[in-house]
């Protein structure tokens, strides 16, 4: 992920820096709104070490997945939906049955008993 992603999303990364880092106070974190020198210097900091290191420490956590509640964004979520019409055949109806895997209204046909 992208520092970028994280500054534009910070509250919702906030819980998820805490649980790497919990030493860090959140009130300190969430005034750091997404600042990356600011949180690099706090980080730094607080646990005591170079800048340098932090730089390295930080980087390696934004090698990591990017948190589902932060994805999981409505103004996201649409675009993603109507970016997925793209994908329907000109002429086709996104809401038609699809005769090749069966119609749900009409029951099966009963199963009988070989003889």
């Amino acid at each position: 992920m992208q520092w970028k992603d994280v500054a534009q999303n910070w509250t919702a990364f906030t819980p998820r820096i805490l649980t790497r880092w919990p030493a860090l106070d959140e009130d300190e974190v969430l005034a750091i709104d997404g600042d990356q020198d600011g949180f690099l210097t706090y980080l730094s900091k607080t646990k005591g070490e170079d800048p340098v290191a932090a730089q390295m420490e930080l980087a390696d956590w934004l090698m990591g997945e990017e948190p589902a509640d932060v994805v999981m964004d409505p103004t996201r979520d649409n675009a993603r939906i109507k970016a997925s019409g793209q994908n329907i055949p000109a002429g086709e109806d996104a809401l038609s049955d699809d005769k090749r895997f069966g119609d749900d209204d009409t029951p099966e046909p009963p199963v009988a008993k070989a003889s």
